[in-house]
């Protein structure tokens, strides 16, 4: 998929094959989902946890919020440079719920019946975001309302859109586009696009 002439090839923030762009591409699996009420909308958590736990909506937005800027990279090609979001970090939406020790992976399931893996380390990461808005105004339907994550230091199809549960497991379990070809882990600076790279 191509997203225009490639611009400043050079810069130290893009990583190999990747080209920047000012634009923000909508690439997804599945439709669309269009909330008109977020009253019975929740976000769970659960798997290895002592307790599952389920956030509404309004519960999220009274915790302690986060503003993090960073770079996205898709893993068709395009980057998309100093990105200012808002929401809660994962360790802020895990204070109060206990995580058992043999959790190793992490696995977010969004709507569409898609999902992602993700290591505990990376879910945890410092500039890992469960984001509510970009650029200061709530996310659009399109780029994931009323919530999403954003796992910036690996390909932008980790930062699933759409989020409904965070499960937590033992050994990894592949999401929807690694099942699909997609590689495991997908760290753009090493070009980790494909199962077979």
């Amino acid at each position: 998929m191509y997203f225009g002439k490639p611009k400043n090839t050079h810069n130290a923030n893009i990583p190999p094959g990747q080209h920047e762009t000012t634009r923000f591409p909508v690439l997804h699996h599945g439709n669309v989902p269009y909330y008109r009420d977020l009253e019975e909308w929740t976000l769970t958590i659960d798997g290895l946890v002592d307790e599952k736990i389920t956030y509404t909506y309004q519960q999220l937005l009274d915790m302690p919020q986060t503003r993090l800027q960073n770079d996205i990279h898709c893993v068709t090609g395009w980057s998309k440079l100093n990105n200012m979001w808002e929401g809660i970090t994962p360790k802020e939406l895990l204070s109060t719920v206990k995580v058992n020790d043999s959790a190793k992976f992490v696995i977010l399931h969004a709507e569409e019946e898609f999902s992602t893996n993700l290591p505990i380390q990376d879910f945890l990461h410092e500039k890992t975001l469960l984001a509510h808005s970009y650029e200061g105004k709530p996310l659009t339907p399109e780029h994931g309302f009323p919530l999403r994550a954003v796992v910036s230091h690996l390909y932008f199809w980790k930062s699933a859109k759409w989020l409904r549960r965070i499960e937590f497991v033992a050994e990894e379990q592949l999401g929807f586009w690694e099942k699909n070809g997609y590689h495991h882990y997908g760290d753009p600076w090493k070009e980790e696009r494909y199962s077979w790279s």
